[in-house]
């Protein structure tokens, strides 16, 4: 069973009493977990073979009609979330440098079922392997080393320094922040007499899209059926081409991309799909 699907069945457990009203938000629970995945694999740092560190501190920012419904409930569910991130760094083999916490935060220029999410290392006492006891970690300071988006002050004893500029993919220019000075890089340039090849992943299963549309629904006549009941029976539809896009096809519950609630939206390499509980990858290379 997938992590976000876990983290869907225990929310399920908190649901009795007034933590149901966590669900009338714009924002899903669900949601924010598989952006907080993402968070983690765009900021994965390598240090050695056996070692790599992703951020253990992440601050999670809501439009202000979501926050107010969300906020009495924010201690309970960033306990949740970052139970959820513990379970799916176990499952990658990422490590933490310190405990795991998840903060909701209100943001006046995000509209109603908008949010962002901003990370950082913070080094606690001692190294934490995924899933390992938790201890207090210091403060850190944003926009300074170990500060949001940056790598942690100090590295641990015999690891290789940390690079100067954040990962691909890490602050600044990242995802919900400012691009650099000159605005976004253009997409690489197909390799010439090169053929694109497109790809889905769901749960670790590779489904190849032979054709310039793909429907994803839980209907058997979808190109894709994906048995999960949030999904509709034709959710979605994708689109390979320069660019690739997707569509929501007038959907129950709509459609998450890279972290924002969308109708349509510009799809990458690598760019992370929520429909219902259920995170497809989207894949493209040349050759």
């Amino acid at each position: 069973m997938g992590v976000l699907k876990k983290f869907e069945q225990r929310l399920e457990g908190l649901v009795n009493g007034t933590f149901a009203k966590v669900f009338k938000s714009e924002v899903q629970p669900v949601e924010i977990a598989g952006a907080l995945q993402r968070e983690c694999d765009n900021n994965a740092t390598i240090w050695n073979r056996d070692r790599t560190v992703v951020p253990n501190d992440f601050i999670v920012e809501l439009s202000a009609p979501d926050y107010e419904r969300l906020s009495p409930y924010s201690g309970q569910l960033g306990d949740e979330l970052a139970g959820m991130v513990r379970d799916y760094a176990k499952q990658q083999r990422y490590t933490f440098m310190g405990p795991i916490k998840v903060h909701l935060e209100k943001a006046d220029d995000l509209d109603t079922g908008l949010y962002r999410v901003r990370s950082r290392t913070l080094a606690g006492s001692t190294d934490q392997q995924a899933g390992g006891p938790q201890r207090p970690a210091p403060a850190g300071r944003p926009g300074a080393p170990g500060g949001y988006g940056y790598p942690p002050a100090a590295a641990p004893t015999g690891a290789p320094p940390m690079p100067a500029a954040p990962p691909p993919g890490g602050r600044p220019g990242g995802y919900g922040y400012p691009q650099p000075a000159g605005g976004p890089r253009p997409p690489a340039a197909p390799a010439p007499g090169g053929r694109t090849r497109y790809w889905i992943e769901i749960n670790g299963t590779r489904h190849q899209i032979s054709r310039a549309t793909l429907v994803l629904g839980r209907s058997t006549d979808a190109d894709v059926r994906i048995d999960d009941p949030g999904v509709s029976r034709r959710h979605c539809e994708i689109r390979t081409g320069t660019p690739s896009t997707i569509q929501d096809l007038g959907s129950t519950n709509g459609i998450v991309v890279d972290g924002q609630h969308t109708t349509r939206a510009t799809l990458r390499d690598g760019s992370r799909i929520v429909v219902g509980s259920t995170t497809i990858i989207y894949r493209q290379a040349e050759g």
